[in-house]
């Protein structure tokens, strides 16, 4: 086993020690070993059963513990192992919020990279489906779906019933599930001119006060407005954004995949180009939290030795803990226009795990004649988790508390960090109301 690494950052419930992922290493691929080590943490999982609400693994764990023969682990067949590994799409609460066997505790569980690795063994064994690959390959579906013609078609074909029923029965793709739009004026297709911009920001606290947007694929193809918005908020506080003359997908949907060469390949695309604007003086904000984690924490775990992606997660940053940076050094422009009401604020999992502390709920709370109710329970999407076949009632079992809160709530405006999350929760609400991303109310609220 590797050396532990710490990440201690504002806003922990406390400072796991987390041990790089060993992806290759010799045994890891070894099937044989892999089920031993799931073995000995179910074991430890069923004794202890604090995460049974977080997801649908655990439940399941349990299920199948409590249904066996012995009703211990002993009595679940191998083979049902992977039921469990199919239904953790890797959102970390467990590790960061409930288990207290987290490294450096002499049993070491980290559930969400041993899951990681069942998967890098499933997907090594090309036990993978078609939609799962077409899913996870973001960049290429984007390019084909973005063609001006082809973004129509595709638009509508993912709203008629006929084509959804024939697309659930030929790939598992549930015909309830909301798939997302594609634009065909991209958000680099909007902000070009910023590419390769030279400006001079003002430095507070950490910031420098200049940004680099990593855009995304899915805020580039998907929801571009998110980055539109972004950048006027942020040019509206002083702040100069550029982009980077091109850029991949973060490799996040193809490490839940567990195709970690494609991870791998996905670095080597993007690390040069970010490191670079690093050493000019960027900072680096995504404004999609999977993909902020990809650089903060799973590169890292995945690479320990790469200098270059050490300081590009050094360098990079949550959009609103950016301005929460700004706002402690005087630096933010509180005057805003418009009071928002009360808000739903629904605090995703991958920007949780971040361990930067509420930032987007801080910020929106300085918006006066604004209330904001922040929810801290899954949204059960994931980026594919919701709209597989046989996944989806269960996302939609998962969402439902959250639905339940923003009714309650009777808000004004509702939405997540994840837009994929917001828009998840839209389509529990089933009312025709629409998720409203944090940073568009904070347009908003500042009237620009």
């Amino acid at each position: 086993m590797s050396a532990p690494t710490e990440s201690v950052k504002e806003g922990n419930l406390k400072a796991p020690t987390r041990h790089p992922l060993d992806w290759k290493g010799a045994g890891f691929y070894d099937e044989g070993n892999l089920f031993q080590e799931m073995e000995r943490v179910f074991d430890l999982c069923h004794g202890c059963r604090r995460c049974v609400s977080l997801c649908q693994s655990f439940p399941t764990l349990f299920d199948l513990v409590d249904e066996s023969d012995t009703m211990e682990v002993d009595g679940v067949a191998k083979d049902d192992y992977w039921k469990v590994v199919d239904h953790c799409y890797l959102c970390d609460l467990c590790y960061m919020t409930k288990c207290p066997y987290v490294p450096p505790h002499e049993w070491n569980i980290d559930f969400p990279h041993l899951m990681l690795r069942a998967k890098a063994v499933k997907f090594g064994k090309g036990d993978v489906k078609t939609r799962d690959r077409i899913l996870t390959s973001t960049d290429a579906v984007g390019s084909l779906a973005g063609i001006p013609v082809v973004a129509g078609f595709v638009n509508a074909a993912n709203k008629a019933k006929p084509t959804r029923k024939l697309l659930q029965s030929v790939l598992g793709v549930h015909a309830d599930a909301r798939l997302p739009e594609y634009h065909s004026k991209t958000l680099r297709s909007r902000l070009a001119d910023s590419i390769g911009r030279t400006a001079e920001g003002e430095p507070a606290g950490p910031t420098k006060g200049r940004v680099a947007l990593f855009a995304t694929c899915y805020g580039n193809r998907n929801e571009p407005v998110i980055g539109e918005d972004l950048v006027a908020v942020f040019e509206h506080n002083g702040i100069p954004v550029t982009m980077a003359e091109k850029e991949r997908c973060c490799g996040m949907p193809k490490l839940e995949l567990g195709d970690l060469e494609a991870v791998e390949k996905a670095k080597q695309a993007n690390i040069p180009i970010l490191v670079r604007l690093v050493d000019e003086g960027w900072d680096i904000v995504a404004p999609v939290p999977s993909c902020a984690l990809m650089f903060r924490q799973e590169l890292p775990l995945m690479f320990p030795d790469d200098e270059a992606v050490k300081k590009v997660a050094a360098a990079i940053f949550d959009p609103f803990e950016y301005l929460m940076h700004r706002q402690r050094e005087g630096n933010l422009n509180t005057e805003f226009r418009n009071p928002l009401g009360t808000v739903a604020y629904h605090s995703a999992c991958h920007q949780r795990v971040q361990n930067v502390g509420p930032k987007t709920r801080d910020i929106l709370q300085l918006i006066p004649g604004t209330k904001v109710e922040m929810i801290e329970r899954c949204s059960g999407h994931d980026g594919t988790y919701a709209v597989k076949e046989e996944f989806h009632q269960a996302s939609m079992k998962i969402v439902r508390p959250v639905v339940n809160r923003v009714k309650k709530a009777e808000a004004d405006h509702y939405g997540s960090d994840c837009p994929m999350a917001g828009h998840h929760i839209a389509h529990g609400m089933a009312d025709g109301s629409e998720t409203e991303h944090p940073m568009s109310l904070l347009r908003k609220a500042y009237g620009i």
